[in-house]
C-alpha cells in the first residue's frame, strides 16, 4: 500500500513539473504595480502610487508577475536606505488592468484609513519619491 502511495506521489510531482515547464515567460507592454509596506514595530504604513512598469515579465499561463519578490525588495531597500525604515514587510500588488489595481488599492486604503480609525499613519510615496524598475526575467 505504501508503495502505491509513493508511485502516485511521484506521478503527481512529475505532472506538476511538466505543467510548470509548459508555462511560458512573456514580457508585457504594461503592468500596473503599487506597493504597500507595514511594520510590526510602528503604526506607519506606506503606499506607493500606481505605476505603469513597462517590460515586466509574467507567467503566460497564470498571469503571475515573475520576480515579484524583486519588486517588493526594491520598495524595502528604498524604505531602509532613503527613509531609514529598515525591517519592513513589503507587498507588491499588480495587474495588467489598471482598473483592477485601482480596486485593490481602494480596498487597502479603506482597511487602513476608514476602518483603521486613526490607528495607522498612512504615508504616500509618489512616483517622484520611489519608482519601480522592471525586473528582467529573460532566459539570458
Amino acid at each position: 500500500m505504501n508503495t502505491i502511495k509513493y508511485i502516485l506521489a511521484a506521478l503527481l510531482i512529475s505532472v506538476a513539473v511538466t505543467n510548470e515547464a509548459a508555462a511560458k515567460q512573456q514580457k508585457t507592454d504594461h503592468m500596473y504595480i503599487f506597493g504597500f509596506s507595514a511594520s510590526f514595530q510602528d503604526s506607519t504604513v506606506y503606499i506607493t502610487d500606481i505605476q505603469d512598469v513597462q517590460g515586466a515579465w509574467i507567467d503566460s499561463k497564470r498571469g503571475f508577475l515573475l520576480g515579484i519578490e524583486n519588486y517588493s525588495t526594491q520598495l524595502q531597500e528604498h524604505l531602509a536606505n532613503k527613509l531609514q525604515r529598515p525591517n519592513r514587510v513589503c507587498i507588491t500588488f499588480y495587474d495588467k488592468d489598471r482598473k483592477k489595481v485601482e480596486k485593490k488599492m481602494a480596498k487597502l486604503k479603506k482597511k487602513y484609513i476608514e476602518k483603521g480609525m486613526g490607528m495607522y499613519d498612512v504615508q504616500y510615496l509618489t512616483t517622484a519619491d520611489f519608482h519601480y524598475e522592471a525586473v528582467d526575467m529573460g532566459d539570458d
